[in-house]
């Protein structure tokens, strides 16, 4: 470029922009969507701070992918392909382009996942895939190779997406600073400074595995303590059973009061990828207000819960305890709740972030150490810090349920159910 363009941040400070094609593809629609779908779904019902956006992240990611890049330049490692720099740098811009509204509450609730969305605006007639059509006409192929984990360079998609990937360091950071938490910080440049290319692979320095161990423990701790935590968990639980509702009554052949294309086609299985790209979350923001007068009264009730922040309770109970689950079904049918809409069981495995758990898929390629005889060590051998939270299951069961259940419980009539939900936290 001419002239160099920079970003403002508040978690990196400053993101540069070199490049033609990555200022043309920031300024695509496709790109501008991400400003309309927030970072963290349903979490700012929990943390009224984390109104953040794709937008931000995927900049940050890029911005981390582009340091990093540098540094290899810059130290002229042998093992890090030159040819592949602006095929990294795209794909860590572009990583989350196909992330819908609530992001990871859509996906579960309609089966549908945000990297073969991305994908699908990358190869699709979008203007993101104009301007990487301009670098060659294979390169958009390429690009989505390495979003959706297929590209022949293994080097190149552990930088946007591995155990020590760009994606993860950025969105710590980033989701630290905005719910207001300090378990997300950890040493970003000097995991910068001690990350390097090796036969392939990204390694780590022995001598840096201390701020490994500080970014590995801070994705602990965020993960128990904002991205499972049990409120945010109520809002997606709710968020999902007002779209199988939805889901339900189009089956049942229900007239809706207000539909658009895009929503219908999608609770049809058959959305198209225009329909996709106006998926935001005003538009679903919209729908939920006018679902609440709708004349289905399920459907009415939960999608003003939703709004008003009415959420679900919880309580911790024991899953061998099958018996309490039974009770609080029958309790509801006395009281006219449909235990299919106002009651979930729920444990945090079934979220979508996860600890540090090396090995055990394709995805979950492990961190390693290079010592100075260059031996590869996975860091798990070396560290009892890791090595004690790796995949680690502290979660517990958790049972959500509307509050006024509590006030029409007979407590004599179930004493044992009384006792459970009278010790929610």
């Amino acid at each position: 470029m001419k002239e160099e363009k920079v970003f403002k941040d508040p978690v990196h400070k400053y993101i540069y922009v070199q490049d033609n094609t990555i200022w043309d593809l920031i300024n695509t629609r496709e790109f501008q969507r991400l400003r309309r779908i927030r970072q963290l779904g349903t979490s700012y019902l929990t943390f009224h701070g984390a109104e953040h956006s794709r937008f931000s992240h995927s900049l940050g990611v890029y911005e981390i992918t582009r340091k990093i890049i540098s540094q290899f330049e810059r130290n002229q490692y042998e093992d890090w392909p030159k040819e592949e720099r602006l095929i990294c740098l795209c794909a860590a811009l572009l990583h989350d382009l196909g992330h819908g509204p609530f992001s990871h509450s859509i996906e579960k609730a309609f089966g549908t996942r945000h990297e073969d969305w991305s994908c699908k605006i990358v190869l699709g007639d979008t203007e993101v895939n104009k301007v990487l059509s301009r670098v060659s006409p294979d390169f958009p192929k390429k690009v989505a190779g390495v979003i959706c984990k297929s590209y022949n360079e293994e080097i190149v998609v552990s930088l946007v997406s591995s155990q020590l990937d760009a994606d993860r360091m950025d969105y710590l950071l980033r989701d630290a600073y905005f719910t207001g938490v300090n378990y997300g910080t950890f040493d970003l440049e000097r995991i910068l400074r001690v990350i390097r290319p090796y036969r392939g692979h990204i390694v780590v320095k022995e001598s840096g595995m201390h701020a490994v161990e500080d970014y590995l423990m801070s994705r602990y701790q965020m993960y128990w303590q904002v991205y499972f935590h049990p409120v945010t968990r109520s809002a997606e639980i709710l968020l999902h059973k007002i779209f199988a509702r939805a889901k339900h009554l189009y089956e049942d052949n229900y007239t809706f009061g207000f539909m658009t294309d895009p929503i219908l086609h999608l609770i049809q299985n058959k959305i198209s990828l225009e329909d996709y790209l106006l998926l935001d979350e005003s538009v679903m923001q919209a729908m939920l207000t006018f679902w609440m007068s709708e004349k289905d009264p399920i459907l009415a009730d939960m999608c003003k819960r939703f709004l008003d922040r009415k959420l679900y309770k919880y309580s911790t109970f024991d899953e061998s305890n099958q018996r309490v689950i039974q009770l609080m079904e029958k309790v509801m049918a006395e009281v006219g709740l449909d235990p299919i809409y106002y009651m979930e069981i729920d444990f945090p495995s079934n979220q979508s972030y996860d600890v540090y758990r090396p090995g055990e898929t394709e995805d979950n390629l492990p961190i390693l150490l290079l010592d100075h005889k260059e031996t590869l060590t996975e860091i798990t051998h070396r560290s009892e810090i890791v090595q004690s939270i790796s995949g680690f299951q502290m979660g517990k069961h958790h049972v959500y349920y509307p509050e006024e259940l509590l006030e029409r419980l007979n407590a004599s009539a179930y004493p044992e159910l009384w006792e459970m939900l009278g010790e929610q936290e």
